[in-house]
């Protein structure tokens, strides 16, 4: 099989993204994004997803955080993209439920070659430290739409808004990890009856 992996850079006005992404790495995270809330975040993903995934960034943080998480989120969705090039050969479909104490969120992947973003997630307060959790939307919006992925993110539970924000990349990174597994089955094989995704 050939190597499952990406490098994108990504460069505007607003920002200078760089990310490299082994799908079928060992879990290697190292991340420099200015939002150490976020790194630890895409912490998770590494780990849970035994991707090796570099990212590094430099945006516009003197006005807010919105340009990086977004960038970083269109980024590392181009980095997916190219990583699974045709598709053929993976399971398509991915999903998990992920505790954290009073915490559960369930995630759920179709590389389906269609943008779909359904996140519901309640969070009781707006920021975790200086993080302002808005933005955990535009990173899995930009993601979905440039790695042409349908994702749905459910918050089933949680009060602790770290807790919350925490079981959905764990979530996240181990449907991932499903979704893009080779399938021993279905080698060389597209996994849509129409035969493209």
């Amino acid at each position: 099989m050939k190597a499952r992996t990406a490098v994108v850079q990504r460069d505007t006005l607003e920002t200078r993204i760089r990310v490299e992404l082994n799908l079928d790495g060992s879990g290697k995270g190292h991340f420099a994004t200015g939002l150490p809330f976020l790194d630890h975040m895409l912490d998770q993903v590494a780990r849970h997803g035994v991707v090796d995934l570099d990212i590094q960034a430099d945006g516009d943080l003197h006005i807010d955080a919105h340009h990086t998480v977004e960038d970083i989120g269109i980024t590392l969705g181009q980095a997916l993209a190219q990583a699974l090039d045709d598709k053929k050969g993976i399971r398509r479909y991915g999903h998990a439920y992920v505790p954290l104490d009073e915490a559960l969120a369930r995630v759920v992947i179709d590389f389906s070659g269609r943008p779909g973003l359904e996140m519901h997630a309640d969070f009781r307060r707006s920021h975790i430290g200086q993080f302002d959790v808005d933005l955990f939307q535009e990173f899995f919006q930009g993601l979905v739409n440039h790695a042409r992925m349908t994702l749905h993110i459910d918050s089933i539970r949680g009060h602790n808004a770290h807790h919350v924000a925490e079981t959905i990349f764990k979530a996240f990174g181990r449907a991932l990890r499903m979704a893009a597994e080779p399938d021993p089955r279905m080698i060389d094989v597209t996994p849509s009856t129409k035969g493209a995704l």
